[in-house]
C-alpha cells in the first residue's frame, strides 16, 4: 500500500522539479536574447553617433573608414580574447 503512495509522491516531486528547471533553462535563453538585442541596438547607436561626429570634421568616405577600423580592431581583439580562452 505505501509503495504506490510513495511512487506517486515521487513522480509528482520529479515533475515539479523538471518544470523548475524548463521554466529557468526558458527564462535565462529569453534573458540572453533581450541582452544579444540590446547589444546591437547599442552598436548601432554608438556607430551612428560617431559617425556623425566624425563627418562634420571629415568627409563621409574617411569617417566610415575610421569607424570600419576601429570595428576591425574590436573584432579582432574578441577573437584573441575568445581563441585564448580556448586554447
Amino acid at each position: 500500500m505505501i509503495g504506490p503512495l510513495l511512487r506517486v509522491a515521487a513522480s509528482a516531486a520529479a515533475a515539479r522539479s523538471l518544470r523548475n528547471a524548463a521554466h529557468d533553462a526558458a527564462t535565462r535563453a529569453l534573458l540572453a536574447v533581450a541582452a544579444a538585442i540590446a547589444v546591437g541596438i547599442g552598436v548601432i547607436c554608438l556607430t551612428c553617433s560617431a559617425y556623425i561626429l566624425l563627418a562634420r570634421s571629415l568627409d563621409p568616405a574617411a569617417a566610415w573608414g575610421i569607424l570600419g577600423g576601429v570595428w576591425g580592431l574590436a573584432g579582432l581583439l574578441y577573437f584573441a580574447v575568445a581563441s585564448r580562452r580556448r586554447g
